[in-house]
């Protein structure tokens, strides 16, 4: 499985490898939140819990659908270094408002452990920049989480 998205990221664009374009978007998003969870050197229960939930809402996957899709992006973060791949498809594939949904959902993960580190900030830096999300709307995005989440004090 993990060689088919490696080809899909590399331009392998076959009717063979891509028969449903929606599972490379639900791929490419499970492997920048598990980025993100992984980022501050701990993927911890809670941001896994959180990951799980995101991918459920935003993809209305199954349960044992979710669990593979994070298990394959945990996979495709430890063999690859790279977002470019993975953001390229996000940019690619979302509207404008999708794109700030992603900054959102990565937002949501970093202050799942209830710390968002300088590792996780800068993760997001980079994503936004990579699929054109503006800083305006990177910072207004972590206001909206931080108001669902019920958190005051978002310093970094």
């Amino acid at each position: 499985m993990i060689n088919r998205f490696k080809e899909l990221f590399a331009g392998g664009w076959t009717s063979e490898t891509v028969a449903d374009r929606g599972r490379e978007l639900q791929f490419a998003a499970a492997a920048l939140l598990v980025e993100s969870a992984c980022s501050d050197g701990d993927f911890d229960a809670d941001e896994r819990a959180s990951i799980t939930q995101l991918l459920r809402n935003q993809f209305e996957l199954s349960k044992d659908e979710t669990q593979t899709l994070i298990e394959e992006a945990e996979q495709a973060v430890e063999e690859t270094g790279q977002l470019y791949g993975f953001t390229r498809v996000i940019k690619d594939q979302y509207t404008p408002e999708q794109r700030i949904g992603m900054i959102e959902m990565l937002w949501q993960v970093a202050f799942a452990d209830g710390n968002v580190d300088m590792y996780e900030s800068n993760l997001i830096r980079r994503v936004a920049g990579l699929i054109f999300v503006t800083d305006m709307d990177r910072g207004l995005a972590k206001k909206r989480v931080m108001a669902r989440l019920g958190i005051k004090d978002g310093s970094v």
